[in-house]
């Protein structure tokens, strides 16, 4: 009973088609272009950009959008090749499964777990500061008891069950509502830009890369990046400021991944799987830096609002009826983030159970709504008490390393499937294999050694979690393990 044991791509296409894990297929190449830009843009424009370039990388931000952006590119066309050729929910997982084996699929799996739900509880509460902004700007107010700076944040945990129940009902349906938001967040990001314009100084981008310094703390402790601790290399501003802020940023690209998760509900999947992932990306790309150019030319960098960034960034130049407008576009926005997010952990969690690595009832979807109602449900009720009580600012690094690790191994899959499966149809190939991957997979590793020792410590903590669960219930129900013990193909 190998660690390595592998799912066969033939017998991942016919696990679509059982009856109780059937889901529905109805997304079109809009609607996984719509889904992607819907999760992307979010936390990246409305809550970490003022953040990393006041700490990192000052102007010269938008250059670390650029890196992440190419990092991020890599590792969307090992994404598309993959979920093209085999249409299956799970994304990462999946892909992993028939092409390294149980065990990494496991790790993956784990991964992209981490990933979504702390993705969807991150970006939840940058939602509630929005929100509470917002209601503020218009005379309703919160109260500040249970507002984002509390220890109960009922705010984001409303908009988490909320956005459970609606991604329970149906995916189509969550679509129509995602369609709307990312329209209205299309338009504010930009007026953001347009308007913008107006206001930048030169003397605010210059110098556009400001020189190194040494980090604030001059010893190492838990909040050093690793690879600082290691090389000793100043990670405020400089070039080593810019990679630093990558690394931050990286979140802001967090989504495209996401678009995979899908597959299985793709109409066409070999043509608009590969559009929507590298469209969705391409698309948010552009408008990232030229968001980051408005905001620290409109305010100089060391007097960025790392909170709330853009609305402040209006303010300081006199014009608070547009903070409020931006206020309105970043609850749409992040809205639609924080829906994507908990649908594609669903997806992930439910092709674990789907092949009993996780509990298969679990997975059984609803035989009205063809969605797996369960898992939504209780995703939605783990991310909103993630959501509602953790303090801000402490997960996006979290959320930073698992999506790293994932993409770290899916580049490594592409060309050993190459090598392992060369006859399986491929309507999408990675250019320039095996040397795109392994650069994609070298890139992620070294934007994960930019993350501090406090994460590092907290993912390897996650992870053994993640193997103490394998081997007492994933190794052992396994249902291919059990497939090559008894010769016998196991029902779902």
């Amino acid at each position: 009973m190998s660690l390595v044991r592998k799912k066969t791509i033939e017998q991942s296409i016919a696990d679509t088609d059982e009856p109780e894990y059937q889901l529905k297929k109805r997304l079109t190449a809009i609607d996984l272009t719509v889904f992607g830009i819907g999760v992307i843009i979010g936390a990246g424009i409305f809550t970490l950009t003022g953040r990393a370039a006041k700490l990192y990388a000052g102007p010269g931000i938008a250059l670390s959008f650029v890196l992440a952006a190419i990092c991020c590119a890599l590792a969307a066309l090992c994404y598309a090749e993959f979920s093209s050729t085999v249409p299956v929910s799970g994304s990462a997982y999946t892909f992993s499964y028939f092409s390294l084996g149980e065990i990494f699929a496991w790790i993956i799996g784990w991964d992209l777990l981490l990933e979504l739900m702390l993705g969807a509880s991150v970006v939840a509460q940058g939602w509630s500061t929005y929100a509470a902004l917002f209601l503020d700007q218009i005379g309703l107010g919160w109260p500040s008891s249970i507002g984002p700076d509390s220890h109960v944040n009922v705010l984001a945990m409303l908009l988490v069950l909320v956005l459970a129940t609606l991604a329970t009902i149906g995916i189509k349906e969550s679509l129509r509502v995602n369609l709307v938001l990312v329209g209205i967040k299309l338009f504010v990001v930009l007026f953001v830009i347009v308007a913008g314009l107006f206001y930048i100084k030169g003397s605010n981008l210059s110098p556009f890369i400001p020189p190194s310094v040494p980090s604030p703390n001059a010893h190492v402790d838990v909040t050093t990046p690793l690879i600082q601790a290691v090389f000793g290399a100043p990670s405020a501003f400089g070039i080593m400021g810019l990679v630093s802020g990558a690394s931050l940023v990286f979140f802001a690209f967090i989504g495209f991944d996401v678009v995979a998760t899908t597959a299985e509900e793709a109409k066409n999947p070999q043509r608009d799987l590969p559009r929507g992932i590298i469209g969705s990306l391409a698309i948010c790309t552009v408008l990232y830096v030229l968001v980051c150019i408005v905001i620290t030319g409109m305010v100089k960098y060391t007097d960025i609002n790392g909170e709330a960034a853009l609305a402040e960034a209006f303010k300081s130049v006199g014009r608070g009826g547009f903070a409020t407008l931006i206020s309105a576009g970043a609850v749409a926005g992040l809205t639609t983030v924080v829906l994507t997010l908990m649908i594609g952990a669903a997806r992930v969690v439910f092709a674990m159970s789907r092949d009993h690595l996780m509990p298969k009832q679990l997975g059984k979807t609803h035989p009205k709504w063809g969605t797996p109602y369960r898992l939504t449900i209780g995703i939605g009720v783990v991310v909103a008490i993630i959501a509602g009580v953790t303090p801000i600012g402490k997960l996006e690094e979290m959320v930073n390393i698992g999506t790293l690790a994932a993409f770290t191994l899916v580049s490594i899959a592409v060309p050993l499937l190459r090598r392992s499966r060369p006859d399986i149809k491929r309507s999408f190939r990675v250019p320039g294999s095996p040397v795109i991957p392994i650069l994609a997979a070298v890139i992620c590793v070294y934007l994960m050694l930019n993350l501090s020792i406090e994460t590092w410590i907290r993912f390897l903590v996650w992870m053994v979690l993640g193997f103490v669960l394998y081997a007492l219930y994933g190794y052992r129900k396994s249902r291919v393990g059990l497939e090559q013990k008894t010769g016998e193909v196991q029902k779902a």
